[in-house]
């Protein structure tokens, strides 16, 4: 008896696609200070520079077409003194729809995430 309602329970279940990965991130950037935001990409384990800040996306993910865009990345953050020493001051999953969810939380800089692509015109850094 119960078997049939099992089988029934698994057609009520909405399918889910797998997210997929990009190779690239690309995030927009505030500098309090002159009110100037800046859109950058960058790459999956590449580390650049905006302000004072070490940005190093480790992963970009987004949805199907066919779901709800849902884009998120998974990035470390260090603030770079001005004697050179970094110090991390953000670890965790950014989520382009929800930016102040979870947040780069910093007096000068705000960091946020516009979307995952599988190219830019930017060149990887290996041929730079």
């Amino acid at each position: 008896m119960l078997a049939p309602l099992l089988g029934l329970a698994m057609f009520a279940l909405p399918a889910t696609a797998q997210p997929i990965a990009n190779p690239v991130a690309t995030f927009a950037g505030l500098d309090k200070i002159t009110g100037r935001i800046t859109r950058f990409d960058v790459y999956i384990d590449e580390t650049v520079l905006f302000g004072a800040l070490e940005i190093t996306p480790r992963a970009c993910y987004n949805r199907p077409p066919t779901e709800t865009q849902r884009v998120s990345a998974f990035l470390e953050v260090d603030q770079r003194s001005l004697t050179g020493v970094s110090k991390r001051i953000f670890t965790g999953w950014m989520f382009a729809d929800s930016p102040a969810l979870n947040a780069v939380d910093h007096a000068i800089y705000d960091v946020w995430l516009i979307e995952c692509k599988t190219s830019t015109d930017v060149p990887p850094p290996d041929q730079r």
